[in-house]
């Protein structure tokens, strides 16, 4: 039943990514591409954050995905990602709530369907769940989660466990 529910997105979306937008009759699924995409229509206000910022965030996910392939647990991949999450728990301490301060930047936008995926794939797969030493990290997730550009176009969770499974299992 799950996958026939999963079929209709995977026309969309073949690898199953998710977020994905609808642009000229072309579906982009790449949070990355659809921000731009985004910044290039809609440019006032500027959602691109400073360069000092700009890369705030920028070796989680790769940090998440080889966490989530990974099959032993002494390989040090868990140590990076918590090492990731301790670096963005800091600079939200120091510059937050968001990564630029008190607006939404490109780098939040990047980073919140990516932080959500980590939460879902991570539980799901591994039983794991960013620490709640990382209180900063929490606070920004519950500020991106609730935004309701977020709450409208989240993937639902059985999508997104689905469309890790294929890395996870390969």
């Amino acid at each position: 039943m799950a996958n026939e529910a999963v079929a209709p997105f995977l026309e969309i979306s073949p690898e199953g990514k998710v977020p994905v937008l609808k642009v000229d009759d072309k579906w982009v699924p790449d949070s990355d591409v659809i921000t731009q995409i985004l910044e290039e229509k809609f440019p006032d206000p500027p959602l691109a954050p400073p360069p000092e910022v700009a890369s705030v965030g920028s070796k989680l996910f790769i940090s998440f995905i080889k966490f989530l392939k990974s099959k032993d647990p002494n390989d040090g991949t868990e140590q990076a990602l918590l090492d990731e999450l301790r670096a963005l728990n800091e600079h939200l301490k120091e510059h937050g709530p968001y990564v630029n301060g008190e607006k939404v930047c490109a780098a939040d936008l990047s980073l919140g369907p990516k932080l959500y995926h980590l939460e879902i794939a991570l539980g799901h797969y591994k039983n794991w769940s960013i620490p709640e030493e990382f209180t900063y990290v929490h606070n920004y997730l519950k500020l991106l989660f609730s935004r309701e550009s977020f709450v409208k176009t989240k993937a639902e969770k059985e999508h997104v466990v689905a469309g890790w499974a294929s890395k996870v299992n390969s």
